[in-house]
């Protein structure tokens, strides 16, 4: 059984896909209609699955919603989109979702993927990205465990630390932090810092490293 988050904004759309997901014998454990919701909602609750429509109302679509949350954990995402949708589709697919689907969803359709996505849980294993003997990361729900006990962190230091290992022992340069932290708008170099020195304290000030003029690195 797994865990899914609907995020679709016509609500009789939603409640179907919630009825038929359900009758699969799946565990819906949030539904809501706009991007901004679905991130922080992906982020507390942390589901299997996320059904994502591509066409939301707001500022955000589904795909600018995706890439926030994939930049916190990777869950199992397929968009759902229109037919004539083309445009759309390619710059989901840049995201590398597990699927997507036409609408109105075919049962039989959504019952494969979220087979695949069983299958795909079945085979993975959690193994721990192991920074040294005392600390390592669970990226699979971006825990830090630190001697065994989990480190509270919050999303933007879980989306710096893993910005930082994706490049591990490359520089990572401040205009991709900022772009990637902050897309919403451009922080300022105390904000930055201040992140930068937060993470730190928390990994006992070891493992990333200052380049002057060019960014950060980290090293394990």
């Amino acid at each position: 059984m797994k865990s899914i988050l609907i995020v679709e904004d016509e609500s009789l759309v939603a409640l179907e896909l919630s009825e038929t997901v359900s009758g699969f014998g799946h565990n819906v454990i949030g539904i809501c209609s706009g991007a901004a919701e679905a991130v922080r909602l992906a982020d507390t609750l942390r589901p299997d699955v996320i059904l994502m429509d591509i066409r939301l109302k707001g500022e955000n679509n589904g795909i600018e919603a995706a890439k926030e949350i994939l930049a916190l954990y990777r869950p199992f995402v397929v968009f759902l989109t229109a037919y004539s949708d083309r445009s759309h589709i390619e710059a989901a697919m840049q995201l590398q979702p597990q699927g997507y689907l036409i609408k109105p969803v075919k049962p039989q359709e959504l019952y494969a993927l979220l087979v695949l996505a069983e299958k795909q849980s079945a085979r993975t294993v959690r193994g721990d990205v192991v920074l040294d003997e005392t600390f390592s990361l669970d990226t699979a729900t971006v825990q830090l465990i630190r001697n065994g006990r989990f480190v509270s962190l919050t999303r933007k230091e879980r989306q710096l630390l893993m910005l930082l290992i994706e490049h591990r022992n490359g520089i990572v340069s401040t205009y991709e932090i900022e772009n990637r932290i902050w897309p919403e708008k451009a922080p300022n170099e105390n904000t930055r810092r201040s992140l930068i020195r937060r993470l730190r304290a928390k990994l006992d000030n070891r493992f990333i490293d200052t380049i002057p003029g060019e960014g950060y690195r980290i090293t394990f």
